[in-house]
């Protein structure tokens, strides 16, 4: 009776095939550690660009020295140009001396025909005294309109980072004192309350 002798298996080979079967299942080695450093650099990268935004933002969040100082200076020099105006008005401007002396060479040629004292003193020292009174007066008010701008400017507009440097506020109020003081001065020569116009005598034996 013959006999089919039956199929053997190769033990290397069962052996071989169960090795291949497990690295299918659990992956290579290689790709195991790569999948497990993965999300490990993803998030080293993640961290990396979140230092970078933080950075930037601080950046924009600090003020431009440059800036600042553009600001300062605008408002310093308008500080500067109100005193220099306050003085102007208490010690006197060209142009009222040129204002005074057109006015006293008008009321020479008014009176030049003839006239009493009292019209000759009005036309020639009068007008002239009032004149001048009124231009230095101009100028206090322009002392105190600038200083009183610059001491209120920070309350209006967009906020400064920084608050107003303080020289800055001290020459503003020195403008604003010089003008205030200008102001009632020439208000004083105008309406001749310090000094009175001259007066003719009366003639002798009138």
């Amino acid at each position: 009776m013959n006999t089919t002798p039956s199929k053997t298996t190769n033990p290397d080979e069962t052996a071989a095939a169960e090795d291949a079967a497990t690295k299918d299942a659990l992956g290579t080695p290689s790709e195991a550690g790569e999948s497990a450093t993965a999300p490990d650099d993803l998030g080293e990268q993640a961290a990396r660009d979140d230092a970078a935004d933080d950075g930037i933002a601080d950046e924009d969040l600090e003020p431009d020295p440059f800036e600042e100082a553009r600001r300062g200076v605008g408002a310093g020099a308008a500080a500067v140009v109100s005193a220099a105006l306050g003085v102007v008005a208490l010690t006197g401007a060209w142009t009222g001396r040129v204002a005074a002396e057109r006015e006293t060479l008008i009321g020479q040629i008014k009176t030049s025909g003839g006239g009493s004292a009292a019209q000759q003193i009005s036309e020639i020292y009068g007008d002239a005294w009032h004149t001048t009174a009124l231009v230095n007066g101009v100028f206090a008010l322009l002392a105190l309109l600038v200083g009183v701008v610059v001491l209120v400017r920070p309350a209006f507009g967009a906020p400064a980072d920084r608050p107003q440097p303080a020289w800055v506020r001290a020459v503003a109020l020195a403008g604003v004192a010089l003008g205030v003081l200008g102001v009632l001065i020439s208000a004083g020569m105008y309406l001749d309350l310090f000094v009175s116009l001259p007066s003719a005598g009366t003639p002798a034996g009138g």
